[in-house]
Order: C-alpha cells, then structure tokens, then sequence
C-alpha cells in the first residue's frame, strides 16, 4: 500500500469513515508502524481532506484502541503488549467459535454461499502471495494488502453468519485491535499455507450445519493464530532487550 493509495474522494457525510477506513488500513499494512507519530499535517497530505476529518477520525481510532494520544507527543500508532495479546485471542476464540457454532446452525443458505466465496478469495490471495517471493518491495505490499484484505472479509461472513448482533460488534472492536498484528503474523514462514487449510475445514463444517466441529474449527484457527503472534512479538521483545543490553 502506497501513500498515494490513501487518497479519499470528498463524500460529504460518509467522508469522517472514510478516513477512518484508509488509516486503519494503513496501519493493518504496515504503511503506519506501531509507536510511529501521527502528525495532522502529514496525514492531511496523505489522505487530502482537512484537520478536522482528521481529528475526527483519529478520535474514534483512539477509541479502538489502536492508536494512542499523549498529552506532549501527540497521537501515534499503538503498540499492543504480549499480555494484551494473550488476553486478546483468548476473548477471540471463544466468540469466535461461538459465531461458528450459531452460523452452522442460523446461518441461510446466501450467508454459506458468500462465506465459500470469501474462502476461495483469501486462498487464491495466498497462493499469489506465497508463490512470488522474489518480488520488488512494492508488488510484495500490493499483494499484502489484498491478503489483508481477503481474509477481513472472511472474517465478516463468519461474524454475519451468526445472526447475532452483539458477536458482530464484540468481535469487530478485537479485529481492529489485531489488525496491529496481522500484517506480520499471517504472513510467518508456513502461517499462511496452514490458515488456508483451517479456513477450509471452517467452511466445510458451517456448509454440514454441524455447530460442534465449526465451533472447533474456529478455535483451534485462532489458538493457532494465537501463537504465531505471540511467539512473534516474544522474539521482537527479545530483540529490543538485546539492544538495549
């Protein structure tokens, strides 16, 4: 994802989400990194809408949890501990596997379809992203951000599927917050060849309306997830404290 791809078209009054979309997304690709300083000018240059759009937007982001505001430094990109990531799949993976368990049991027949679709995107995602390693940096992000993208929309026909309002809005504000750890996790040595798999066996128990094996298909999608993540950002600490040492 390039700065010129944060460029938004003036919408009137859906113009304040559509900032919120692109920054956040910015963060999800790693075009804004954790700990990086958010300065309104940059992000008005960026984006090409004004302060205010920009305040705006960075307000509801606070709220998300994904970027922080300091009284002397200003705004920045959050950095999300090992603890907080910990508790965050932990919370996950039981909504999670509860949306699997009611989507193979509510879900309609359209929902299944959409979510057989969003399956075949992500793989198809994958496979291109897998099978071109030697890339320059730029096809690479391109092809990143359409990975990114895929799997985010898987995750919202699983949420959908539930039929339960509450699940959907729970597990939206935990996907913002992974999206600080996505980019690096799913693209780990062999992450993503196995996330294809458990998003296939994920579908295929929703499509037997058996609750049970979809319920466990989730969590051990995001148990596995999970400690890719952590095992990440134990070796970033562990790095840092080299460093530092």
């Amino acid at each position: 994802m390039s700065e010129s791809s944060l460029q938004i078209p003036k919408r009137g009054a859906t113009l304040r989400l559509l900032v919120e979309d692109k920054i956040r997304e910015a963060i999800s690709s790693g075009v804004l990194r954790p700990g990086q300083r958010l300065i309104e000018r940059e992000l008005c240059e960026m984006t090409g809408v004004g302060r205010t759009s920009i305040r705006e937007a960075l307000r509801q982001l606070e709220a998300e949890g994904l970027i922080t505001c300091n009284a002397h430094k200003g705004p920045s990109v959050n950095k999300i501990s090992l603890e907080e990531t910990r508790q965050l799949y932990a919370v996950r993976g039981l909504l999670e596997s509860f949306s699997g368990q009611e989507f193979a049991l509510l879900g309609t027949d359209a929902q299944i379809r959409r979510l057989e679709e969003a399956a075949a995107v992500f793989e198809v995602r994958a496979q291109q992203y897998w099978e071109y390693p030697d890339r320059d940096l730029d096809s690479m992000r391109v092809a990143r951000d359409a990975l990114i993208e895929a799997k985010t929309q898987f995750y919202v026909c699983l949420m959908e599927g539930s039929n339960n309002i509450f699940i959907v809005q729970m597990l939206t504000t935990l996907h913002n917050r992974i999206t600080l750890l996505r980019a690096t996790s799913m693209t780990q040595p062999g992450r993503l060849q196995h996330s294809v798999k458990e998003i296939k066996e994920i579908v295929t128990a929703i499509k037997s309306r058996d609750g049970a094996r979809a319920a466990e298909a989730c969590r051990a999608h995001i148990e596995l997830s999970a400690k890719v993540a952590i095992n990440y950002l134990e070796s970033v600490e562990l790095e840092e404290s080299g460093m530092s040492d």
